[in-house]
């Protein structure tokens, strides 16, 4: 099996150290950054370090390789899959990893469908640093199980979620939503405790809170509690709010937190709920659609 990239940053780049170390002997790769004046040394570098042959052209890759990884910025995926169709025919697997949205990966899809190719929609769920080719990783599309079946021998961790292109990135990206904004929440929380100098009471006390119980059950909690309570968190956001803003400090992620909170106050889900906590997160989520 030859593997080919299109694109070879850190994506490529730290699978194809993994996946050299499990005995996969031919790779190759393209990078539209690999004759750059500024930048294309460190491609090049990078590919030595890897023992990846980097080809001339994105067709080059192409012809040269069964199973071709798509490892590009989401913005330019589309771009990517658009430059190599007429290169593509059925005994091909093209695999897109890059964080397009999901209907771009249905595009692609789409796209790629009468070339006769396998498509597969991947999603990196860790570190790549640290696991290289055995980041976990979820995959959808026509093409998953095939794709699952030639990488078995190199050990890499697949996940299939359905035969749908665009599932597995949607796992990562609605994830993401929480992962990326809860960091940026705590960045806004940080500091204004530094700011205050009473940072260290402020993480004791969260620490309390979060550590209390599980994560399912503290978030049952948060959610279910919040929606009956939403008015009077709004207000004390908008309170928040003022604090920041005498400090100097943007309020974004605290001003987004009290226009969610009068969206769920809106709802009039304490009325619905008589004024009761309902048991599960569940229960509130379904009634937002109402």
């Amino acid at each position: 099996m030859r593997l080919g990239f299109i694109g070879f940053g850190e994506v490529s780049f730290e699978i194809s150290k993994g996946l050299k170390m499990e005995g996969l002997p031919e790779i190759v790769a393209f990078d539209p950054m690999q004759n750059d004046p500024q930048f294309g040394s460190f491609v090049k570098q990078r590919a030595t370090t890897a023992a990846v042959t980097l080809l001339d052209t994105p067709g080059a890759v192409i012809a040269a390789a069964d199973l071709i990884i798509a490892a590009v910025p989401g913005s330019k995926a589309l771009q990517a899959a658009e430059s190599i169709l007429r290169d593509l025919n059925e005994l091909k697997i093209y695999a897109d990893v890059s964080t397009s949205s999901p209907t771009n990966k249905q595009k692609i899809a789409a796209l790629i469908a009468p070339t006769g190719a396998l498509f597969v929609d991947g999603a990196l769920m860790g570190g790549l640093r640290l696991e290289q080719h055995k980041v976990p990783t979820l995959v959808s599309g026509r093409g998953a199980d095939k794709f699952i079946e030639l990488m078995r021998p190199y050990h890499m961790s697949l996940e299939k979620v359905s035969d749908k292109a665009g599932d597995a990135i949607a796992i990562k990206l609605v994830r993401s939503v929480y992962m990326k904004g809860i960091a940026s929440l705590q960045v806004e929380m940080l500091e204004a405790a530094t700011k205050l100098q009473v940072e260290d009471k402020v993480l004791a006390s969260i620490s309390n809170t979060i550590d209390a119980g599980s994560f399912m059950k503290t978030m049952n909690f948060l959610v279910t509690a919040g929606a009956i309570h939403a008015e009077r968190q709004a207000h004390e956001m908008k309170d928040c709010m003022v604090m920041l803003q005498d400090l100097g400090i943007q309020p974004t992620m605290t001003e987004a937190t009290m226009m969610h909170l009068q969206r769920l106050a809106s709802k009039n889900l304490k009325d619905r709920f008589q004024g009761n906590v309902p048991a599960k997160w569940e229960d509130v989520i379904q009634n937002l659609a109402g």
